[in-house]
C-alpha cells in the first residue's frame, strides 16, 4: 500500500508538470527566461526596481526553478528588513542551503550584468505576468482535462473544480492599480451629483418607506444577510422584496432558490400578488368564476416582471457566480436574491470542513457582489442559541447566525425578522401579525428595528398602516388598490 501510495503521488505531481505538459503537448510551457534575468539583474542593483517587482511578481511568475529561489531569498531578505544586493542574496541562499542549486554565486554575479534599463521594468513585469496566466491556463485546463476522462468524478464537482480553477489562474494575477485620492473624489463628486438629480432612495428599493429611509434602497456592491429561524418568514419577506423591485420598480432581479421549486415560489408570489388566501392558490379550495378573473387581471404585471428564477438545488457557489455574471450581462440584474447561503456547495478543497466552507461561500458572495455592483441578498439560518437563549426580549444577536462568524464579518448589513409570537414572547397572545425588522449590522448607516405586520394567508409582510393595501392584495396596481373588493367583484362578473 505504502508503494502505491508513492506512485499515485508520484503521478499527481507529474500530471501538472509544464515541462511534461509540454513534451505532451509537442510545445514548450510560456517563458521568458531573459526576461527573468532582467528583472532579477535589476533587482540586485537597484533598490526602487525590488519594490517594484515585489509588488507585482510572485515566486510563481518565474519559470525557472533558480530564478524561482533567488526571488524568494529577496522577499525573505525584504521581510527581514536586509538590503538587497549580490552578496546580502548570496548569503541568504547559502544560509537556505540553496546556493548551490542555483549555480553558486557566479551566477548572480551574471545575473548582475543582464541588466535592462531600469525604466522598462513595468514592462517586463507584464511580460511575466503575462506568462504566468498562461501557464496558469494550462496547468488548469490540464487538470480540467485529465478530470473529464475520469469517470469517478462526478459531473458536478468537475464543473465545480473547473470554474474555481480557470477562475483562481485569472484572479491570482490581477491586481487592481492604486487611485489617487483626488480621482476617487471626483467619481463621488459626481455620484453625489448623480443622486441629488434623482428622487427618493438612489439604491433598488424595498417597498417598504420605514426600510428605504434607512438604507436609501439596497445599495450597489453590498452584501445583505437577512437571517431568521425556520418558519419565521425569510422565503417570504425576501419574496416581498423581489417582487416590489421588479413589479412596482421594474428592476431586473435574479432570485436563486435552492431550497424550494419554481413552481411554488410562482404560487407564493400569486399568493401575495392576488389577494386570494394561499388555501385557494394550493388548490385546497375552489376557486369562484369572479376569482379566476381577479387572479388573472392581478398577475398582468406580476407576469411581464423582470423576475429571474433559479431553482438549481445545491448550487455550487462558482456556477452561482457564474449564472449571476451571465444575469447581470445578458438581463441587466441589479438585484440578486439567495435562499439560501448554508444551501450552497462552498469549494470542492473545503468540503467536510463546514465552518471554512460556509466562510469560503460568504467571502465569494461578497466578492461577487463587488465584482457586479450590484447587491446581494442572502438568506441565512439562525442558530438554536436564538430561542434557547432565557431571558430578555429574544432577539436575535449577530452572534446567533449559523456556522461561521465570516457571515457577520463579511457582510455590509445584517437583517433579522422577529416574530415574538413564534417564541411565545407576544405581549397580546391575541396578535400573531406582529413583526420586526431588525437591521442589526448596517456599515453605512443607522441600526434600528422597524415595527411591520405579517399577513399569513396572503404570504405578505406589510407596514403598520397599510393593511388596506395588503387586502387590496397589489401594491402595483392603483385601480385596484383604490377600489372595494366587493366592486371589483361586481366588475369581474360582469366582465363573465
Amino acid at each position: 500500500m505504502p508503494d502505491q501510495t508513492k506512485k499515485s503521488s508520484a503521478r499527481r505531481d507529474q500530471a501538472v508538470n509544464l515541462d511534461t505538459i509540454g513534451l505532451e503537448m509537442g510545445n514548450k510551457p510560456p517563458q521568458a527566461l531573459d526576461v527573468e534575468e532582467a528583472v532579477l539583474g535589476a533587482m540586485l542593483i537597484e533598490p526602487s526596481a525590488v519594490d517594484e517587482a515585489l509588488e507585482e511578481l510572485t515566486p510563481g511568475c518565474f519559470y525557472d526553478p533558480r530564478h524561482k529561489m533567488i526571488f524568494e531569498a529577496m522577499t525573505h531578505l525584504v521581510a527581514d528588513h536586509t538590503p538587497v544586493d549580490l552578496i546580502t542574496v548570496s548569503a541568504r541562499l547559502k544560509a537556505e542551503g540553496n546556493l548551490e542549486a542555483v549555480g553558486g554565486a557566479i551566477v548572480l554575479a551574471n545575473l548582475s550584468q543582464k541588466v535592462g534599463a531600469a525604466a522598462n521594468m513595468e514592462f517586463y513585469i507584464k511580460i511575466l505576468k503575462q506568462k504566468t496566466i498562461q501557464r496558469d491556463l494550462i496547468t488548469a485546463s490540464y487538470e480540467i482535462l485529465k478530470d473529464s476522462y475520469d469517470d469517478s468524478v462526478k459531473v458536478d464537482d468537475l464543473i465545480d473544480k473547473a470554474q474555481s480553477k480557470v477562475y483562481a489562474a485569472i484572479q491570482n494575477n490581477v491586481k487592481k492599480e492604486v487611485q489617487d485620492i483626488g480621482s476617487v473624489i471626483n467619481e463621488a463628486m459626481s455620484n453625489i451629483q448623480d443622486m441629488q438629480s434623482k428622487d427618493g432612495p438612489n439604491g433598488v428599493r424595498s417597498g417598504f418607506a420605514s426600510i428605504d429611509r434607512i438604507t436609501q434602497g439596497w445599495q450597489a456592491s453590498d452584501l445583505i444577510i437577512l437571517a431568521a429561524r425556520p418558519s419565521v418568514g425569510k422565503t417570504a419577506f425576501s419574496l416581498n422584496l423581489a417582487r416590489n423591485a421588479s413589479v412596482q420598480f421594474h428592476v431586473p432581479v435574479a432570485f436563486f432558490s435552492l431550497e424550494m421549486s419554481s413552481l411554488q415560489l410562482a404560487k407564493r408570489l400569486m399568493t401575495s400578488e392576488s389577494g386570494l388566501s394561499a388555501d385557494k392558490i394550493k388548490g385546497g379550495a375552489k376557486l369562484e368564476s369572479f376569482e379566476w378573473d381577479q387572479l388573472e387581471y392581478k398577475l398582468k404585471n406580476l407576469i411581464s416582471a423582470p423576475l429571474y428564477i433559479d431553482d438549481t438545488p445545491s448550487i455550487p457557489v462558482m456556477e452561482f457566480r457564474t449564472k449571476a455574471k451571465t444575469l447581470v450581462k445578458n438581463k441587466g440584474v441589479r438585484l440578486i436574491i439567495v435562499d439560501y447561503l448554508q444551501l450552497m456547495q462552498g469549494p470542492a478543497e473545503t468540503r467536510g470542513m463546514r465552518e471554512q466552507e460556509v466562510a469560503a461561500i460568504s467571502r465569494t458572495l461578497k466578492a461577487t457582489a463587488k465584482e457586479l455592483d450590484v447587491p446581494i441578498i442572502a438568506l441565512s439560518q439562525l442558530s438554536r442559541q436564538a430561542v434557547q437563549r432565557t431571558g430578555g426580549t429574544g432577539k436575535p444577536q449577530l452572534s446567533d447566525l449559523r456556522e461561521s462568524g465570516s457571515i457577520e464579518q463579511d457582510a455590509d448589513m445584517v437583517i433579522f425578522i422577529h416574530r415574538p409570537d413564534m417564541q411565545g414572547l407576544s405581549e397580546n397572545p391575541e396578535d400573531k401579525e406582529l413583526t420586526q425588522i431588525i437591521i442589526a449590522k448596517h456599515r453605512n448607516g443607522e441600526t434600528c428595528e422597524i415595527d411591520m405586520r405579517f399577513k399569513s394567508e396572503q404570504i405578505k409582510f406589510v407596514e403598520p398602516g397599510n393593511d388596506f393595501a395588503a387586502t387590496a392584495g397589489s401594491v402595483g396596481i392603483e385601480s385596484a388598490m383604490n377600489s372595494d373588493m366587493d366592486d371589483f367583484a361586481d366588475a369581474a362578473q360582469a366582465f363573465e
